[in-house]
């Protein structure tokens, strides 16, 4: 050993017992869940190479926190453990095998806060968090309020004592409506439910608690004279007899490859669910093998927890700048040290506007609590205060848009967002709607996408832009193509890209190193040459005129025919409309009225773009008259598609989920709409059902 690896030790364990202490009582995560566990790895990795840098304080000999001196120290009957962790299926297959097989029961780790119930003959008793796992604290009162806990046990022949663990959380909805409500009273949002879990239970006042919509699902016993029940997966059922929260979701395999199969399932559905969860808890169902296998200081031989890579990473908030957007507002993001998150590296987040910033409390500077969950768009969830320094600065909204220097203006009396006025020349408009024309809500070019807008629209001098409004798109050749150059940007942000010297990189973005035209400049043109023949609808919808989405505009080509005929409807003719109503007629007279716009209608219809469409034939198909609902990665369709063949068979393409939904056709990765289905009893049908369905027609 030599002295740096027993320097190292030593630092490890005071390091991970200070994220402990902080985790455990004072309700903050200075570091992710993620480095916390390399922390621990690398700590046991080294105690199990040099067995003599083991010592008593050693995080790897105790289960977790402490009581704190808030609430009266709980002693447990029996030790709460903590679990073990494996974080590949090799690693899983090795501890499968010292297991000796089969069966296993297989359920969710929901990322919660653990607490141990104490029933006396069928009464509850007392209530305490986990602790250092053989004290606790003391929370009866607070756990009284938390509704799906029977205060008293149901059914006959109850035992004098028992012991129930299990997790107290937040659903994912009343997470997000408790945090609105705390921004709303002006008050700080939790960073993650886990904390509001929590925080909500551990308040010194019972009422705070009782107000908010805890739950709790249980998952095991401590002590327990369960010697007529053999399994596990026994006990669960008896404590759903008993009237307490039990999941259904646990399974019970008998075979490593389908224990491996629920993992990566729930995996796949994770953020369909309406908890968070950080993996999956393997248990061998046997209780006679539990006991053979027995414990180590801090957890059982028999349990382990395989967690899914990070969601939630902490990381240093470097700058707050300003975007502006193809309808003018002024959207506020950060620029994070870059970090590693789902699967991919994050740079840059979005905080919506200046209020966002204010009610998350985040200064510039902060070490922040980010979330990307899976391919939603990163999230900032909080500042770590614990960590400040005294360095950091407020964000202050910028006054001026930063890429045209108009004055930044709500579009109307009460409206939060602010709104660069200046519509026609703003270069960051132009180019946001140029590639949204290119999106595939719009026009659907995949060769125009947010770098190409960039290229097109923002060329180093003393080239000109080819494209100075959506008017001069469809007017494009190569010859006003080849001789620009562009800036490389982020394509999520628009920031530049800095070489090593740090200047700004450029590209000759449409031509080779010989001269010659590049696949993007000769893609763009023949994509933009079949744009002219997409469906009128979409063509009304890459207009950005405010409101009219995909929804609105296909509604109104339905009604109207043509493009001309929505344009020179009355307010109150388009207002009647399904799906349109007031406030998009109004948006729709005023954009035209813009002479500016009128250039663009112009244009476009003489380069030969449609603008017309066959009227709806009424209510006529084999889903006319329902509502339905379009979700997830389909095989063969896209989502545009598939709505659009919904349409045409006399149904409406609804957008979200209610009980007047006839059903919902569910792809891959379906998310918080199939959840919401699920729960509303509402029918959800495979793609090759709904092709069948539609073939009727």
């Amino acid at each position: 050993m030599t002295p740096a690896e027993q320097q190292r030790a030593l630092e490890l364990v005071d390091l991970i017992n200070q994220h402990r202490f902080a985790y455990y009582q004072s309700n903050t995560s200075l570091i992710s869940d993620a480095d916390y566990d390399k922390l621990m790895r690398e700590l046991e990795q080294l105690e199990s190479k040099y067995p003599q840098l083991i010592t008593g304080d050693s995080p790897t000999q105790s289960v977790g926190g402490e009581a704190s001196s808030t609430f009266q120290p709980s002693v447990h009957l029996e030790k709460m453990m903590s679990l073990d962790n494996v974080f590949s299926m090799e690693d899983l297959d090795s501890w499968l095998d010292k297991t000796g097989g089969g069966p296993f029961l297989c359920e969710l780790k929901i990322d919660g806060l653990a607490i141990n119930l104490r029933y006396e003959k069928g009464k509850l008793v007392s209530a305490a968090t986990r602790g250092d796992g053989s004290v606790g604290e003391d929370v009866t009162r607070n756990v009284l309020a938390v509704r799906g806990i029977p205060h008293e046990l149901a059914g006959k022949d109850l035992p004098d004592v028992v012991e129930v663990r299990g997790e107290v959380f937040f659903s994912l909805e009343d997470f997000a409506k408790l945090n609105q409500s705390l921004i709303d009273q002006g008050k700080a949002p939790f960073a993650n439910p886990r904390n509001s879990a929590s925080g909500s239970l551990r308040q010194k006042d019972s009422s705070v608690t009782a107000s908010r919509p805890l739950q709790m699902i249980v998952h095991g016993v401590g002590a327990f004279n369960s010697e007529s029940l053999k399994t596990q997966s026994e006990i669960y059922k008896q404590l759903k007899s008993w009237g307490l929260p039990t999941s259904a979701r646990y399974q019970v395999h008998e075979l490593a490859s389908d224990v491996k199969k629920y993992i990566l399932d729930f995996e796949a559905k994770r953020h369909t669910l309406e908890h968070e969860i950080d993996g999956v808890v393997i248990k061998v169902d046997e209780l006679a093998r539990q006991q053979s296998l027995g414990f180590t200081s801090r957890a059982p031989r028999w349990a382990i927890a395989y967690k899914y890579p990070p969601e939630q990473v902490n990381t240093k908030l470097l700058e707050i700048k300003v975007s502006i957007g193809r309808t003018g507002r002024a959207t506020p993001y950060a620029v994070l040290e870059p970090i590693r998150v789902a699967g991919s590296e994050v740079e840059f987040a979005t905080l919506h506007n200046q209020e966002v910033v204010a009610a998350k409390g985040i200064l510039i500077g902060d070490t922040v609590v980010l979330r990307k969950a899976g391919d939603v768009i990163p999230e900032i969830l909080g500042p770590v205060v614990a960590l400040r320094d005294g360095s950091e600065k407020k964000f202050v909204m910028p006054k001026k848009c930063p890429e045209c220097h108009s004055l930044l203006a709500p579009a109307q009396d009460g409206d939060v967002d602010l709104r660069c006025p200046n519509a026609k020349s703003c270069p960051a408009q132009l180019r946001e709607r140029i590639a949204y024309i290119g999106s595939r809500s719009a026009l659907d070019i995949e060769a125009l996408g947010f770098v190409t807008a960039v290229a097109l629209t923002q060329p180093i001098e003393p080239a000109e832009a080819p494209v100075k409004s959506e008017a001069d798109l469809f007017t494009l050749t190569l010859d006003k193509l080849l001789p620009i150059k562009s800036r490389v940007v982020d394509a999520d942000t628009g920031a530049a890209k800095l070489d090593s010297e740090g200047n700004e990189k450029v590209v000759e973005y449409f031509r080779k190193k010989d001269g010659s035209a590049a696949t993007v400049a000769t893609k763009l043109l023949e994509e933009l040459e079949k744009a002219k023949k997409q469906p009128a609808w979409r063509v009304l919808v890459s207009l950005s005129i405010r409101h009219v989405g995909p929804v609105a505009a296909r509604s109104l080509m339905n009604s109207f025919g043509s493009i001309e005929k929505v344009f020179s409807a009355t307010e109150e003719e388009l207002a009647a409309v399904d799906g349109v109503g007031q406030v998009v007629a109004r948006t729709i007279k005023e954009w035209i009225q813009v002479d500016w716009h009128n250039e663009i209608v112009t244009a476009w219809k003489k380069a030969g773009v449609n603008f017309t469409q066959e009227l709806s034939q009424g209510n006529s198909g084999v889903f006319a008259g329902m509502s339905i609902v379009v979700t997830g990665t389909l095989e063969s369709l896209s989502r545009d598609q598939a709505e659009e063949a919904i349409i045409g068979a006399g149904g409406k393409a609804a957008s979200s989920v209610s009980k007047n939904t006839a059903f919902v056709l569910a792809g891959a990765n379906a998310g918080s709409k199939l959840a919401k289905a699920e729960s509303l009893g509402v029918e959800v049908i495979s793609e090759a059902e709904f092709l069948r369905r539609l073939k009727a027609n």
